[in-house]
Formats: structure tokens, sequence, C-alpha cells
């Protein structure tokens, strides 16, 4: 099958203009340091990567979802002291958000799955006020690190550039990832006060203040074949789910 049934930055018109798609995926991820080891486009990879392959699986189940190229900028607003790391704030995402819906509806298509790749970016409320102004599009988001159980693939996942995430771009783009002898050990702190620690109480934090390395995590136990073997799960999961979001009614949608 080739790719450029289902991914529109290598489609040309030929492929395009009597395609009819079910729906878009929307991979997003962001640019920041990635403790010492990885690339800072970690997230864009990810992000990209895993909405490819769970759309080449869906259309092998018959569903055909089409992914738009991947918007790289994140929200980055605890780590604006960090050398190139690049913010987009919230409201600029929801612009962007705003447009490409717009276009979408232009086109036909009324389903949307934004694949997050990044911390940082939370698109709930955008959602909820997209389906204020235009409720005749669907919209749904996930965090793909969170398809699957990660703690039966690692034994410490991390929160940025572990072991989950180190393993999973050894697999995707080894020749970018850095030995891991270079890497910091992923130590931080945490907040003092107890609701915080325990996020129950959310704040944002100020990532200079809790990690010298920037990751949070000890990726010294990653490998390739962890990250094949999660990849492939967590792909497996959200084909299915595009796959049935490609063939729901969107006025049949509760039961």
């Amino acid at each position: 099958m080739s790719k450029q049934l289902y991914h529109l930055a290598e489609s040309c018109w030929a492929d395009v203009k009597d395609q009819t798609y079910d729906l878009a995926v929307l991979p997003w991820g962001a640019v920041e340091p990635h403790n010492y080891h990885l690339p800072y486009a970690t997230d864009v990879f990810e992000a990209e990567a895993v909405a490819l392959e769970s759309a080449r699986q869906a259309w092998e189940h018959g569903a055909r979802p089409v992914v738009l190229p991947t918007i790289p900028w994140g929200v980055n607003t605890g780590q604006l002291d960090l050398k190139l790391c690049l913010n987009m704030m919230p409201s600029t995402q929801m612009v962007i958000l705003k447009d490409l819906v717009e276009n979408l509806i232009r086109h036909g298509i009324r389903k949307l799955v934004i694949v997050n790749s990044h911390g940082g970016n939370s698109f709930t409320t955008m959602i909820r006020e997209l389906s204020v102004t235009h409720p005749e599009l669907f919209i749904c988001c996930l965090d793909w690190w969170k398809a699957c159980d990660a703690a039966a693939w690692f034994d410490e996942p991390g929160d940025h550039a572990g072991e989950l995430e180190t393993s999973v771009m050894m697999h995707l783009v080894p020749d970018l990832v850095l030995p891991l002898e270079l890497a910091g050990d992923g130590a931080s702190k945490s907040f003092k006060i107890e609701a915080l620690k325990k996020r129950w109480v959310w704040a944002q934090r100020q990532w200079t203040s809790i990690t010298d390395s920037t990751g949070v995590g000890n990726p010294q136990k990653a490998s390739a074949e962890k990250g094949k073997q999660f990849l492939a799960a967590v792909t497996k999961q959200i084909a299915g789910f595009v796959v049935e979001l490609a063939a729901s009614d969107l006025n049949e949608m509760y039961e």
C-alpha cells in the first residue's frame, strides 16, 4: 500500500482529488530539550510516527483516515529559560486549530483526532469551545503514550526523556540518539507542598528548578526493542479506535 493514500504531506493532487476520507488525524508535538541525548524535536518525531503507523493499520482494516502534517510547536511556558526551547501560547494553538477545523469542514471532513506528543499541550478547553462554534465537527484528542499501560514494558517509564521516550526514539531514529553514557540520570525535584506533589492540585513546574539535565526519568534501561514493542501495542490500540470512529454515526454516539 502506498503511504500516499493516508499521508497528506507526501500525497499529490492525483492521489487526493477523487479520494474520500473518513476523518483527519493531526499529530502535534513540541520543540524542547530532552535531556542531553535526545533531539529537540523528539515529540515531533513521535507524534508523526504514531499517527502514520496507526493510520496505515486503520487503512488495512477498511477505514480511510488522512494524516495531516505535524504541528511542531508546543506549549513550553515553564521552560522559557532553556536555550532554543520554542514556546507557542495556548491561545495561538487555538487560532491554528480553529483555522484547520474550518478547512476540514470546507472539504467535507467531520471527524478530527489530535495525536498529542507533549505533556504541556492541553486541548480540552479548545475542543469545548470549538464544539460550540463548529458543532458539525467531532474533535477528540489523545496522548499517544497513554494508549497502553507503559509498566508492562518499562521498569521506570519516566516523565520526560526517560526509559519510555528514549526507547521509542532508539527504535524510530537511532542515528539521532546519543550514547546513554552522555545522558543525565533524569533525577528531578518535586514540589514541597504535599497536594502539589501528589498532583491533586496542579501548578506549572519551572523546569530548570526541578531538573539539571532537562530530563525527568532515568533513561539507562532503555532499548530499541522495548520501544519497538511498546509502539506496536500503542499503534494497534490507536488504529482500532480510528477504525471504530471512522465507522461511527455522529448522531448515534451514545448507548
